[in-house]
């Protein structure tokens, strides 16, 4: 069994009723939690089949996904799925990944693979990060870091193999509840972005955390912290409290684990 959460803000009813109703189509799922970051709470998601839970102010991505963690622990259930409202996919994936970590119990973490609506794949497979990766090259033109991206991207694997990854992106997290017994929750610290990268790390020190391309899911994938400063502002100083937890330049874990990484491919 498994429980499910989706982070609100200022979403309508409308735009979250497909995922629900996906994720009701599946045995596998037995509770559904919206936690609502919206400033007021919004009565028309009590109709869904759900725990419906209003936070009352924005807390973070993380924390909010925290308080229903914290219920599948209560709970003693098996696994635990942190999905966006921007997901759709076949709701049969639920029992097959289930099954997959049920026979690999050294697994923490499974991520599928991951499309655009076009077909087009998302490269959502990478590297820990350095500040290069994920601060300082949004601010160059993309065709002076175009090899070291698709490095850090992972992208000369094809995303055709089951491959161990210490960075799985955080819009579809199928997460083992004793795993986050062991490392922990989200880190609040963090309100939004680098919480998927500190978790799976974290996870990956002690379990797999696993890219799985048997089975898709789609992503309406919106860059928002592209699109207007004041994302971009709380990208790049989320990424400070990141890189201020495991270090800027001399971060020797990252380098050890990385380099087991690219082995995979030789």
């Amino acid at each position: 069994m498994l429980n499910a959460s989706i982070v609100l803000y200022n979403h309508s009813l409308s735009e979250i009723t497909p995922l629900v109703e996906c994720l009701r189509k599946s045995e596998q799922v037995s509770v559904i939690f919206l936690v609502d970051n919206s400033p007021h709470r919004n009565t028309d998601f009590e109709q869904l089949d759900v725990n419906y839970l209003h936070s009352g102010t924005n807390i973070g991505y993380g924390a909010a996904h925290n308080i229903a963690i914290r219920q599948t622990i209560e709970q003693n259930i098996n696994y635990h799925l942190v999905v966006n409202p921007d997901i759709s996919f076949d709701f049969e994936i639920l029992q097959k990944i289930s099954d997959f970590m049920d026979s690999n119990p050294e697994i923490g973490h499974v991520m599928p693979k991951v499309y655009y609506p076009s077909t087009e794949i998302q490269y959502l497979c990478k590297l820990l990060p350095t500040p290069f990766d994920l601060i300082f090259r949004r601010f160059l033109p993309p065709s002076w870091a175009k090899k070291r991206m698709e490095q850090f991207e992972l992208r000369s694997s094809g995303y055709n193999q089951i491959m161990d990854v210490p960075y799985l992106s955080g819009c579809f997290m199928f997460l083992r509840t004793e795993a986050l017994k062991k490392v922990g929750l989200f880190d609040e610290r963090f309100f939004m972005y680098p919480e998927d990268i500190d978790l799976t790390r974290r996870i990956h020190r002690q379990f797999r955390t696993v890219f799985y391309p048997e089975l898709s899911i789609i992503h309406h994938h919106a860059r928002d912290s592209y699109l207007n400063l004041k994302m971009l502002w709380i990208h790049t100083t989320n990424m400070i409290r990141y890189f201020n937890k495991w270090g800027w330049i001399f971060d020797r874990e990252r380098k050890i684990i990385n380099k087991n990484t690219l082995n995979q491919f030789k």
